[in-house]
């Protein structure tokens, strides 16, 4: 019974590893992977010509909420056009994620004009949703003060 136990607990940690082994797609719908510091500067660039808030996201492609949540992420950078969505792996650019002092992943951070207006820590999907829509909303309305 106990070697049974084990050889089922050594199967499901496999098939569990392998799992977290396969690369998930963090830049998916219209997600900018940031690959470099130069990377970052040029897309809140980009933003702040635009008018764009940014909505940044620390991850890792080893940690299982990043995973659930990049789907929607992905798919709420579609429905959500007037901001820009970046994805940084903090394994992949340490010292830049330490700059912003990462301490838990998934964290999203909320830049206007390259300044931290607001965050969220972990894979909270209605509150993700909720500050997303808000900041587009802000976003638009400021889009139509400005044309007037």
């Amino acid at each position: 019974m106990l070697l049974e136990f084990s050889c089922l607990l050594l199967l499901f940690m496999s098939e569990a590893a392998s799992d977290m082994d396969d690369e998930i797609d963090m830049g998916g719908g219209n997600v900018h992977v940031i690959t470099s510091k130069g990377n970052w500067e040029q897309k809140i660039s980009e933003a702040e010509k635009q008018g764009k808030i940014v909505v940044a996201n620390f991850s890792a492609s080893w940690c299982g909420p990043c995973r659930v949540i990049a789907p929607l992420y992905a798919e709420l950078s579609e429905k959500y056009p007037s901001l820009m969505f970046l994805t940084i792996d903090v394994d992949k650019l340490m010292e830049f994620s330490s700059s912003w002092d990462i301490r838990a992943t998934p964290t999203f951070f909320f830049l206007k004009d390259g300044e931290l207006m607001d965050k969220l820590i972990g894979a909270n999907k209605p509150e993700l949703e909720k500050k997303i829509a808000t900041f587009a909303d802000s976003s638009t309305q400021c889009s139509k003060d400005t044309a007037l």
